[in-house]
């Protein structure tokens, strides 16, 4: 098994009180039966199955039978709308009359207001201020009265607790529920209906946020389907909350979320799924942003839909388990879970752009080249036939010309092909670094001209800013009188985050001082200060 995928041992499940469950829907360790609870799901009081649909360009690429499990088409566009529609299905009259609460501010919420809209059930939505205009617009024309509060999703949170106590609301839980579990299962359910031959399907792939999704389809497919049927769960590399409790044999909690795949952006998984998934789950595959924005690109071929990243997190964890295990060209048979299409418009951009990186199609190099006549077509000659499809150039004193430079691919080994480049551009006296990989050089540097700067006691760093008032403010009237800020860059990508680069000069003996303020300030941040291509082209 690749060593991107945790294997664990299994362990017997302790048992859990769940009041809302009547005897008959407990196994005799008093742990929910899950079979019974998805079997009997009331789902489709308000839903139809949403199809599974053959992808045939990524069949033939990969080598394999590729299906996607569209959920997409929901009409929330989201699979949450399953498991709030099976909880708050199952509340009491008098549960009903006072309505119910919960904090989202994505696809839970939606499929909060839908259910309360279609059931007469008074929803109260808290989201926090910096949320969205187009989803907050969205809850409200479902229905539900929307309370915006607090700077983030914590204090929105809180206030949610607090109206739940005060007003007897009942919390419509996102994920950890048995109720919202098997509601979700019932992806599982219809998948082994649809699948041509399911005795033969190798795997299934659904992205993990809280893991509701992954635990009720594991449910499902472990008790009905081939016992040589996986179930894998897909995360972010920057948030693996999942695999890092798999592996610790228990539940972690994140410092830090990666804030791009945010359907998926949560800082500790769910008790009940996580017990579910310590027993069924067959591993986890973690992949990166480019990646998620290769799969995005993938559906949209296919199927001509714009998922959200969460949404092609689960294909984007088949790809890279289908290379990780040598498996391409294996005929094996594979279903990921396209779990939502909430997709920002803004940030389609981001997606374009990272895109052709993350399936390997583009390289992104940064190259010296002499400052003379022909240098230029020099450099061009060696790229041809390649399509090029970015070049920024920028004048260097010292008679060295710097330029930036991303092109096409012509074969599908990125790091020989590159390789093969380097040396080409070796023998002609120029120097060139592959700079794929750096989220600086991608993020920022390729857009910054101006040239090389002599600023004293300059670092560099990195950070994301939340897309709220006075983010910046507070940064600028939080730093002390002396600590100047000599270099920035700011890229609006259509998330919830803006990404920011800022030089700031500060005094060799203010660096315990500058260190304490980064950690008061509460910005997710990252020292570019030795960054090569910091380096060779913003500092002399």
């Amino acid at each position: 098994m690749s060593s991107s995928i945790l294997e664990y041992s299994s362990h017997a499940p302790e048992p859990v009180p769940w009041p809302r469950l009547s005897t008959h829907h407990l196994l005799p360790s008093g742990t929910p039966d899950y079979l019974r609870l998805i079997l009997t799901a009331k789902v489709y009081e308000i839903l139809k199955e949403t199809p599974l649909v053959h992808a045939p360009n990524l069949s033939a690429k990969l080598g394999n039978h590729v299906y996607l499990k569209r959920e997409d088409l929901q009409e929330v566009f989201s699979f949450k709308i399953r498991g709030a529609y099976n909880f708050m299905a199952s509340l009491s009259e008098e549960e009903r009359w006072k309505g119910v609460v919960t904090c989202s501010a994505g696809n839970h919420a939606q499929g909060v207001a839908l259910s309360g809209s279609r059931l007469g059930i008074p929803c109260t939505i808290v989201m926090p201020k910096g949320t969205q205009s187009i989803k907050v617009r969205n809850v409200s024309r479902l229905g539900a009265k929307v309370i915006l509060h607090g700077i983030d999703f914590d204090e929105a949170k809180a206030e949610c607790a607090r109206l739940a106590s005060v007003h007897g609301l009942i919390f419509v839980p996102p994920y950890d529920d048995p109720l919202v579990i098997a509601g979700q299962g019932t992806v599982g359910m219809e998948i082994l209906k649809q699948v041509p031959d399911s005795e033969h399907l190798d795997a299934v792939f659904a992205a993990v946020g809280g893991g509701g999704l992954v635990a009720g389809i594991c449910e499902y497919v472990k008790r009905i389907g081939s016992p040589n049927t996986k179930v894998i769960g897909g995360e972010t590399f920057d948030g693996d909350a999942m695999s890092q409790s798999l592996a610790q044999g228990q539940r972690v909690t994140l410092t830090e979320v990666g804030p791009f795949s945010d359907g998926t952006a949560v800082r500790v998984v769910g008790e009940e799924p996580f017990r579910v998934c310590r027993q069924l789950l067959d591993g986890v595959v973690k992949v990166d942003n480019d990646e998620i924005c290769a799969a995005i690109k993938d559906i949209f071929e296919e199927t001509r839909s714009i998922t959200e990243p969460a949404g092609a997190l689960a294909l984007a964890s088949l790809k890279r388990h289908i290379i990780d295990n040598k498996l391409v060209g294996a005929g094996k048979k594979f279903v990921a879970v396209v779990s939502g299409a909430n997709m920002n418009f803004d940030r389609l951009r981001f997606v374009a752009e990272r895109a052709a990186l993350g399936e390997g199609r583009e390289a992104l190099l940064s190259v010296d080249i002499p400052e003379k006549p022909g240098s230029f077509f020099a450099l061009h000659t060696i790229i041809h036939p390649r399509a090029v499809t970015e070049f920024t150039y920028r004048y260097n004193s010292d008679q060295r010309a710097h330029v930036f430079l991303s092109f096409q691919l012509e074969t599908k080994s990125r790091a020989t092909e590159v390789a093969a480049v380097l040396a080409a551009l070796e023998n002609e006296g120029m120097k060139g670094y592959d700079i794929s990989d750096d989220e600086m050089a991608k993020s920022h540097a390729r857009y910054m001209i101006g040239g090389t700067s002599e600023a004293p006691n300059e670092r560099l760093f990195r950070f994301e800013f939340p897309e709220r008032p006075n983010a910046l403010r507070k940064f600028l009237s939080s730093l002390r009188m002396g600590w100047n800020i000599s270099l920035f860059h700011y890229r609006n990508h259509g998330a919830d985050l803006g990404r920011v680069l800022a030089g700031i000069q500060t005094p060799v003996e203010d660096s315990a001082q500058f260190d304490e303020f980064l950690k008061e300030l509460g910005y997710t941040y990252v020292e570019e200060t030795h960054n090569e291509v910091y380096r060779r082209y913003l500092r002399k």
